[in-house]
Protein backbone atom coordinates (compact mmCIF):
# COMPACT_ATOMS: atom_id res chain seq x y z
CA UNK A 1 0.00 0.00 0.00
CA UNK A 2 1.18 3.15 -0.89
CA UNK A 3 2.11 5.82 1.94
CA UNK A 4 -0.05 8.79 2.13
CA UNK A 5 1.97 11.68 0.17
CA UNK A 6 3.73 9.01 -2.14
CA UNK A 7 3.09 11.14 -4.75
CA UNK A 8 3.96 14.50 -3.45
CA UNK A 9 7.04 16.51 -4.76
CA UNK A 10 10.35 15.85 -3.31
CA UNK A 11 10.74 19.02 -0.82
CA UNK A 12 6.53 18.90 0.00
CA UNK A 13 7.32 15.08 1.06
CA UNK A 14 10.26 16.41 3.35
CA UNK A 15 8.40 18.46 4.84
CA UNK A 16 5.45 16.24 5.35
CA UNK A 17 7.21 13.85 6.86
CA UNK A 18 9.12 16.41 9.15
CA UNK A 19 5.63 17.75 10.75
CA UNK A 20 4.49 13.92 11.37
CA UNK A 21 7.83 13.28 13.09
CA UNK A 22 7.63 16.79 15.40
CA UNK A 23 4.07 15.55 15.53
CA UNK A 24 4.52 12.23 16.48
CA UNK A 25 7.90 13.34 19.33
CA UNK A 26 5.55 15.72 20.83
CA UNK A 27 2.76 13.72 21.41
CA UNK A 28 5.44 11.17 23.03
CA UNK A 29 6.86 14.06 25.02
CA UNK A 30 2.95 15.37 26.07
CA UNK A 31 2.25 12.13 26.95
CA UNK A 32 5.26 11.20 29.03
CA UNK A 33 4.38 14.40 31.05
CA UNK A 34 0.97 13.40 32.06
CA UNK A 35 2.28 9.74 33.06
CA UNK A 36 4.78 11.54 35.61
CA UNK A 37 2.26 14.23 36.68
CA UNK A 38 0.21 10.72 37.69
CA UNK A 39 3.12 9.48 39.35
CA UNK A 40 3.78 12.49 41.22
CA UNK A 41 0.07 12.42 42.44
CA UNK A 42 0.59 8.85 43.63
CA UNK A 43 3.64 9.35 45.50
CA UNK A 44 2.65 12.26 47.28
CA UNK A 45 -1.03 10.41 48.01
CA UNK A 46 1.45 7.46 49.48
CA UNK A 47 3.48 9.76 51.84
CA UNK A 48 0.46 11.74 53.02
CA UNK A 49 -1.09 8.34 54.30
CA UNK A 50 2.12 6.22 55.22
CA UNK A 51 5.25 8.08 55.36
CA UNK A 52 7.06 5.55 57.21
CA UNK A 53 6.12 2.79 54.67
CA UNK A 54 6.46 4.46 51.32
CA UNK A 55 10.58 4.63 51.26
CA UNK A 56 10.28 1.06 52.73
CA UNK A 57 12.83 -1.26 51.22
CA UNK A 58 13.58 -4.43 52.59
CA UNK A 59 17.46 -6.23 52.10
CA UNK A 60 17.05 -9.63 50.07
CA UNK A 61 20.50 -11.05 50.07
CA UNK A 62 19.62 -14.48 49.85
CA UNK A 63 17.20 -15.78 46.69
CA UNK A 64 14.13 -18.00 47.44
CA UNK A 65 14.88 -21.56 47.34
CA UNK A 66 12.57 -22.08 44.44
CA UNK A 67 15.67 -20.01 42.32
CA UNK A 68 17.54 -23.35 42.99
CA UNK A 69 15.09 -25.90 42.37
CA UNK A 70 17.17 -28.79 40.63
CA UNK A 71 13.73 -29.93 38.92
CA UNK A 72 14.11 -26.46 36.47
CA UNK A 73 17.63 -27.40 35.12
CA UNK A 74 20.93 -26.11 35.40
CA UNK A 75 21.96 -22.30 35.90
CA UNK A 76 24.48 -21.37 32.79
CA UNK A 77 26.11 -18.75 31.42
CA UNK A 78 27.52 -17.64 28.02
CA UNK A 79 29.70 -14.61 27.11
CA UNK A 80 29.39 -13.47 23.64
CA UNK A 81 32.61 -12.56 22.08
CA UNK A 82 30.98 -9.25 20.00
CA UNK A 83 29.51 -7.76 22.85
CA UNK A 84 31.49 -8.91 25.48
CA UNK A 85 28.55 -9.28 27.53
CA UNK A 86 27.90 -12.22 29.94
CA UNK A 87 24.57 -13.85 29.85
CA UNK A 88 22.72 -15.97 32.07
CA UNK A 89 20.22 -18.69 31.39
CA UNK A 90 18.43 -21.92 33.09
CA UNK A 91 18.42 -25.07 30.93
CA UNK A 92 16.77 -28.17 31.02
CA UNK A 93 16.75 -30.91 28.54
CA UNK A 94 19.70 -32.75 26.99
CA UNK A 95 22.01 -31.42 24.78
CA UNK A 96 21.92 -31.90 20.91
CA UNK A 97 18.11 -32.10 21.32
CA UNK A 98 16.13 -29.41 18.92
CA UNK A 99 16.55 -25.95 20.78
CA UNK A 100 13.60 -24.12 22.48
CA UNK A 101 14.47 -20.74 23.11
CA UNK A 102 12.35 -18.74 25.75
CA UNK A 103 12.10 -14.86 26.14
CA UNK A 104 10.65 -13.39 28.77
CA UNK A 105 8.96 -9.99 29.28
CA UNK A 106 8.61 -7.16 31.62
CA UNK A 107 9.44 -7.24 34.99
CA UNK A 108 9.94 -10.96 34.78
CA UNK A 109 13.01 -13.22 34.28
CA UNK A 110 14.17 -16.68 33.54
CA UNK A 111 11.81 -17.95 36.48
CA UNK A 112 8.68 -16.64 34.17
CA UNK A 113 9.16 -20.26 31.89
CA UNK A 114 9.35 -22.83 35.51
CA UNK A 115 6.48 -24.22 33.74
CA UNK A 116 7.81 -24.77 30.49
CA UNK A 117 11.02 -25.82 31.52
CA UNK A 118 9.59 -28.83 32.95
CA UNK A 119 7.42 -29.86 30.11
CA UNK A 120 8.98 -29.40 26.84
CA UNK A 121 12.57 -30.93 28.62
CA UNK A 122 11.44 -34.44 27.34
CA UNK A 123 11.63 -33.80 23.63
CA UNK A 124 13.95 -30.13 23.56
CA UNK A 125 16.98 -28.73 24.93
CA UNK A 126 15.27 -25.98 26.76
CA UNK A 127 16.80 -22.75 27.94
CA UNK A 128 15.39 -19.93 29.24
CA UNK A 129 17.59 -16.72 29.25
CA UNK A 130 18.04 -13.81 31.25
CA UNK A 131 17.59 -11.09 28.66
CA UNK A 132 20.36 -8.39 28.43
CA UNK A 133 19.95 -5.86 32.20
CA UNK A 134 17.97 -8.61 33.63
CA UNK A 135 18.89 -10.53 36.48
CA UNK A 136 22.09 -12.22 36.87
CA UNK A 137 22.98 -11.10 32.64
CA UNK A 138 25.24 -7.96 32.59
CA UNK A 139 23.92 -4.65 32.43
CA UNK A 140 25.66 -2.34 30.16
CA UNK A 141 25.04 1.44 31.86
CA UNK A 142 23.69 3.29 28.68
CA UNK A 143 20.31 3.10 27.30
CA UNK A 144 21.72 3.05 23.66
CA UNK A 145 22.87 -0.19 24.55
CA UNK A 146 19.10 -1.69 24.38
CA UNK A 147 18.55 -0.50 21.28
CA UNK A 148 16.30 -2.91 19.53
CA UNK A 149 19.15 -3.60 17.28
CA UNK A 150 21.71 -5.14 19.89
CA UNK A 151 18.72 -6.70 21.75
CA UNK A 152 18.21 -8.98 18.13
CA UNK A 153 21.50 -9.62 17.83
CA UNK A 154 22.15 -11.26 21.01
CA UNK A 155 19.69 -13.88 21.04
CA UNK A 156 21.35 -14.16 17.26
CA UNK A 157 24.66 -14.71 19.37
CA UNK A 158 23.25 -16.40 21.84
CA UNK A 159 22.05 -19.28 19.48
CA UNK A 160 25.34 -19.45 17.76
CA UNK A 161 27.42 -19.52 20.77
CA UNK A 162 24.95 -22.65 22.41
CA UNK A 163 26.53 -24.53 19.38
CA UNK A 164 22.53 -24.15 17.37
CA UNK A 165 21.54 -22.56 13.89
CA UNK A 166 18.01 -22.86 14.44
CA UNK A 167 15.39 -23.22 17.19
CA UNK A 168 12.04 -23.43 18.63
CA UNK A 169 11.72 -19.34 19.32
CA UNK A 170 9.65 -18.74 22.26
CA UNK A 171 8.61 -15.10 23.76
CA UNK A 172 6.04 -13.34 26.24
CA UNK A 173 5.40 -9.40 26.20
CA UNK A 174 8.94 -7.69 25.79
CA UNK A 175 10.06 -11.41 24.84
CA UNK A 176 7.51 -11.86 22.30
CA UNK A 177 8.63 -8.41 20.87
CA UNK A 178 12.01 -9.40 20.21
CA UNK A 179 11.01 -12.74 18.98
CA UNK A 180 8.94 -11.25 16.06
CA UNK A 181 11.59 -9.11 15.16
CA UNK A 182 14.27 -12.07 15.75
CA UNK A 183 11.96 -14.52 13.21
CA UNK A 184 12.04 -11.66 10.97
CA UNK A 185 15.84 -10.04 10.80
CA UNK A 186 16.42 -13.77 10.67
CA UNK A 187 14.51 -16.31 9.16
CA UNK A 188 16.83 -18.98 8.59
CA UNK A 189 17.42 -19.50 12.67
CA UNK A 190 13.90 -19.52 13.85
CA UNK A 191 12.10 -23.15 12.60
CA UNK A 192 8.98 -22.29 14.54
CA UNK A 193 7.66 -18.68 16.75
CA UNK A 194 5.66 -18.74 19.42
CA UNK A 195 4.06 -15.41 20.73
CA UNK A 196 2.43 -14.82 24.08
CA UNK A 197 0.57 -11.69 24.29
CA UNK A 198 2.41 -9.92 21.77
CA UNK A 199 0.88 -8.94 18.51
CA UNK A 200 3.33 -8.34 15.28
CA UNK A 201 5.47 -5.18 15.79
CA UNK A 202 3.61 -3.38 12.89
CA UNK A 203 0.45 -4.08 14.48
CA UNK A 204 1.05 -2.82 17.56
CA UNK A 205 2.78 0.69 16.34
CA UNK A 206 -0.36 0.90 14.10
CA UNK A 207 -3.41 0.47 16.27
CA UNK A 208 -1.70 2.34 19.32
CA UNK A 209 -1.88 5.75 17.11
CA UNK A 210 -5.21 4.93 16.26
CA UNK A 211 -6.69 3.64 19.62
CA UNK A 212 -6.59 6.07 22.35
CA UNK A 213 -7.66 2.96 24.48
CA UNK A 214 -4.30 0.93 23.77
CA UNK A 215 -2.52 4.11 24.29
CA UNK A 216 -3.71 4.40 27.83
CA UNK A 217 -2.96 1.22 28.67
CA UNK A 218 0.62 1.34 27.24
CA UNK A 219 0.98 4.48 29.50
CA UNK A 220 4.67 2.83 31.12
CA UNK A 221 5.96 2.70 27.77
CA UNK A 222 5.90 7.00 27.28
CA UNK A 223 6.81 6.79 31.16
CA UNK A 224 9.41 4.82 31.21
CA UNK A 225 11.14 7.48 28.83
CA UNK A 226 11.84 9.71 31.98
CA UNK A 227 15.34 8.89 33.37
CA UNK A 228 15.54 7.45 36.68
CA UNK A 229 12.27 8.25 37.82
CA UNK A 230 10.49 5.25 36.83
CA UNK A 231 12.75 3.18 38.76
CA UNK A 232 12.13 5.06 42.07
CA UNK A 233 8.37 4.66 41.65
CA UNK A 234 9.13 0.76 41.23
CA UNK A 235 10.55 0.53 44.72
CA UNK A 236 8.31 2.32 46.76
CA UNK A 237 5.98 0.47 49.98
CA UNK A 238 8.61 -2.27 49.58
CA UNK A 239 8.27 -2.50 45.49
CA UNK A 240 4.23 -2.47 46.05
CA UNK A 241 4.30 -2.03 42.43
CA UNK A 242 6.19 -5.10 41.43
CA UNK A 243 3.89 -7.42 43.41
CA UNK A 244 0.70 -5.78 42.66
CA UNK A 245 1.43 -6.47 38.89
CA UNK A 246 1.02 -9.91 39.53
CA UNK A 247 -1.63 -10.19 42.13
CA UNK A 248 -4.12 -7.37 41.61
CA UNK A 249 -7.69 -7.76 40.38
CA UNK A 250 -7.09 -5.55 37.71
CA UNK A 251 -3.21 -6.34 36.19
CA UNK A 252 -3.22 -9.90 38.05
CA UNK A 253 -3.47 -13.44 37.79
CA UNK A 254 -7.27 -14.16 37.74
CA UNK A 255 -9.04 -16.44 40.58
CA UNK A 256 -9.02 -19.49 37.86
CA UNK A 257 -5.87 -19.08 37.11
CA UNK A 258 -2.48 -20.71 38.74
CA UNK A 259 -1.66 -18.17 41.30
CA UNK A 260 2.19 -17.08 42.22
CA UNK A 261 2.80 -18.46 45.32
CA UNK A 262 4.43 -16.19 48.00
CA UNK A 263 7.72 -17.54 47.02
CA UNK A 264 7.00 -16.97 43.61
CA UNK A 265 6.49 -13.13 44.68
CA UNK A 266 9.86 -13.44 46.78
CA UNK A 267 11.70 -14.67 43.90
CA UNK A 268 10.61 -11.22 41.87
CA UNK A 269 11.11 -9.35 44.49
CA UNK A 270 14.66 -10.80 45.22
CA UNK A 271 15.80 -10.50 41.99
CA UNK A 272 14.66 -6.57 41.25
CA UNK A 273 15.38 -5.14 44.41
CA UNK A 274 19.11 -5.71 44.00
CA UNK A 275 20.75 -2.22 43.35
CA UNK A 276 20.72 -1.05 39.98
CA UNK A 277 18.22 -3.93 38.85
CA UNK A 278 15.35 -1.91 37.38
CA UNK A 279 17.42 0.12 35.49
CA UNK A 280 18.34 -2.12 32.37
CA UNK A 281 14.97 -3.54 32.19
CA UNK A 282 13.24 -0.25 31.76
CA UNK A 283 16.37 0.72 29.37
CA UNK A 284 14.70 -1.68 26.96
CA UNK A 285 11.79 0.41 26.61
CA UNK A 286 13.52 4.36 26.59
CA UNK A 287 14.48 3.43 22.99
CA UNK A 288 11.60 2.27 21.66
CA UNK A 289 10.09 4.81 20.00
CA UNK A 290 13.41 5.79 17.42
CA UNK A 291 13.57 2.25 16.81
CA UNK A 292 10.14 1.97 15.38
CA UNK A 293 8.19 1.34 12.29
CA UNK A 294 9.80 -1.72 10.98
CA UNK A 295 11.15 -1.30 7.31
CA UNK A 296 10.42 -5.38 6.83
CA UNK A 297 7.50 -6.73 8.01
CA UNK A 298 6.82 -10.73 6.81
CA UNK A 299 7.24 -13.56 9.48
CA UNK A 300 7.32 -16.53 6.89
CA UNK A 301 7.66 -19.47 9.66
CA UNK A 302 4.74 -21.30 11.33
CA UNK A 303 3.58 -19.16 13.72
CA UNK A 304 1.50 -19.55 17.10
CA UNK A 305 0.17 -16.54 18.88
CA UNK A 306 -1.36 -17.50 22.02
CA UNK A 307 -3.43 -14.53 23.83
CA UNK A 308 -4.93 -13.76 27.44
CA UNK A 309 -8.58 -11.89 26.71
CA UNK A 310 -8.31 -10.38 30.21
CA UNK A 311 -4.74 -8.84 29.63
CA UNK A 312 -4.52 -5.54 31.24
CA UNK A 313 -1.87 -4.32 28.78
CA UNK A 314 -2.88 -5.14 25.08
CA UNK A 315 -5.93 -4.99 23.84
CA UNK A 316 -7.09 -8.82 21.49
CA UNK A 317 -7.99 -6.72 18.72
CA UNK A 318 -4.54 -6.63 17.75
CA UNK A 319 -4.19 -10.16 17.69
CA UNK A 320 -6.51 -11.35 14.92
CA UNK A 321 -5.04 -8.60 12.87
CA UNK A 322 -1.48 -9.68 13.06
CA UNK A 323 -2.43 -12.48 10.66
CA UNK A 324 -1.50 -10.61 8.13
CA UNK A 325 2.06 -10.08 8.67
CA UNK A 326 2.26 -14.04 8.91
CA UNK A 327 3.16 -15.92 5.49
CA UNK A 328 2.59 -19.34 6.27
CA UNK A 329 0.58 -21.40 8.78
CA UNK A 330 -0.71 -18.89 11.55
CA UNK A 331 -2.74 -20.21 14.41
CA UNK A 332 -4.40 -17.86 17.20
CA UNK A 333 -5.84 -19.12 20.20
CA UNK A 334 -7.38 -16.68 23.07
CA UNK A 335 -8.18 -17.98 26.27
CA UNK A 336 -10.71 -15.97 27.64
CA UNK A 337 -10.15 -16.24 31.43
CA UNK A 338 -6.22 -15.95 31.20
CA UNK A 339 -4.38 -12.52 32.09
CA UNK A 340 -1.92 -10.92 30.74
CA UNK A 341 0.93 -13.33 31.89
CA UNK A 342 -0.39 -16.54 30.36
CA UNK A 343 2.75 -19.22 30.51
CA UNK A 344 2.27 -18.57 34.32
CA UNK A 345 -1.60 -18.32 34.89
CA UNK A 346 -2.92 -21.26 32.56
CA UNK A 347 0.52 -23.27 32.32
CA UNK A 348 -1.07 -26.48 31.45
CA UNK A 349 -3.54 -25.14 28.44
CA UNK A 350 -0.52 -23.27 27.48
CA UNK A 351 1.33 -25.76 27.50
CA UNK A 352 -0.92 -28.75 25.70
CA UNK A 353 -1.44 -25.63 22.84
CA UNK A 354 2.85 -25.24 22.35
CA UNK A 355 2.64 -28.97 22.25
CA UNK A 356 -0.56 -29.22 19.58
CA UNK A 357 0.79 -26.27 17.34
CA UNK A 358 4.51 -28.73 17.04
CA UNK A 359 3.26 -31.68 16.44
CA UNK A 360 1.18 -30.58 13.58
CA UNK A 361 3.53 -28.72 12.06
CA UNK A 362 6.01 -32.13 12.14
CA UNK A 363 3.24 -33.86 10.99
CA UNK A 364 2.42 -30.94 8.01
CA UNK A 365 5.88 -31.42 7.29
CA UNK A 366 5.77 -34.98 6.70
CA UNK A 367 2.70 -34.61 4.17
Amino acid sequence: MARPGAACPPPARRVMVAARALLFWALVYSYCGVCACIAGLRLLWSIGRRPGDTFRWVVRENPPACLNDPSLGTHCYVRIKDSGLRFHYVAAGERGKPLMLLLHGFPEFWYSWRHQLREFKSEYRVVALDLRGYGETDAPSHKENYKLDCLITDIKDILESLGYNKCVLVGHDWGGMIAWLVAICYPEMVTKLIVVNFPHPSVFTEYILRHPSQLIKSGYYFFFQMPWFPEFMFTLNDFKVLKSLFTSQATGIGRKGCRLTAEDIEAYLYIFSQPGALTGPINHYRNIFSCLPLQHHEVIMPTLLLWGERDAFMEVEMAEITRIYVKNHFRLTILSEASHWLQQDQPDIVNKLIWTFLKEETIRKRE
